[in-house]
């Protein structure tokens, strides 16, 4: 059972830089992507994409749904297993035996939807940069699978894409409910995106388990 409530943040966090996402690059069909970029792997669909600054990011396939991914003092990356095209209600099981960004990190499900442009998280652990900063000290709460969420909107403007509005939907589970393994529902997380924020989702694309860093080191190897 779901129970959603609006809620005013009770401090307005001061946000340092938010990570930034790969809709701040050209689209993902023009861009250069680091090796391996993306394919399939194991039956799984993968991608890796790094801004290319910064310090090294290393990104390795492993059999099955699994994967390995150390960065250094990078820029921007992410990286991870799943599928392509992502769907609504796909029930996501994930483990990560190791989950250790020093700085600013993600290991969410993410994925993106066309027409209109919306990237979305449910990011299930973070490192020093908790994302829910970035919602204007407003945000929906919701409790599903265990553990409780803030779910929330960012808007901006990639310059790389000129005055298309880039959406970006969260939900972000608490810091006391973090954890790297278990299962997400997804479709308790776009009901509520659609009903409780009112955002109104595209063509699905590509939609997998990521690790994303900005400006930090670290390490993570996750199976999907």
């Amino acid at each position: 059972m779901i129970t959603l409530k609006t809620f005013l943040l009770a401090t307005a966090a001061t946000v340092l830089a938010a990570p930034l996402s790969p809709l701040e690059q050209p689209s993902p069909l023009s861009r250069r992507s680091k090796a391996p970029g993306t394919g399939t792997h194991s039956g799984f669909f993968y991608s890796f994409w790094s801004d290319g600054g910064g310090g090294p990011v290393s990104y390795d396939n492993g059999p099955g749904g699994s994967y390995s991914v150390t960065w250094k003092n990078c820029s921007n990356f992410v990286a991870g297993k799943g599928w392509t095209p992502g769907v609504q209600d796909r029930n996501v099981s994930f483990s990560a035996a190791e989950f250790s960004p020093q700085g600013n990190g993600y290991l969410s499900v993410y994925g993106w939807t066309r027409d209109p442009l919306i990237e979305y998280y449910v990011v299930e652990n973070w490192g020093s940069f908790n994302p829910t900063g970035m919602f204007g000290g407003k945000g929906v709460r919701m409790e599903v699978d265990g553990g409780w969420y803030t779910l929330g909107v960012y808007r901006r403007t990639p310059i790389a894409l000129g005055q298309q509005i880039a959406t970006q939907v969260f939900s972000v589970r608490d810091e006391r409910d973090r954890r790297s393994s278990g299962t997400v529902t997804l479709q308790r997380h776009f009901e509520a995106w659609e009903q409780g924020l009112e955002v109104e989702f595209g063509k699905m694309d590509y939609q997998i388990v990521a690790v994303e860093g900005y400006m930090s080191s670290g390490e993570a190897h996750v199976t999907v």
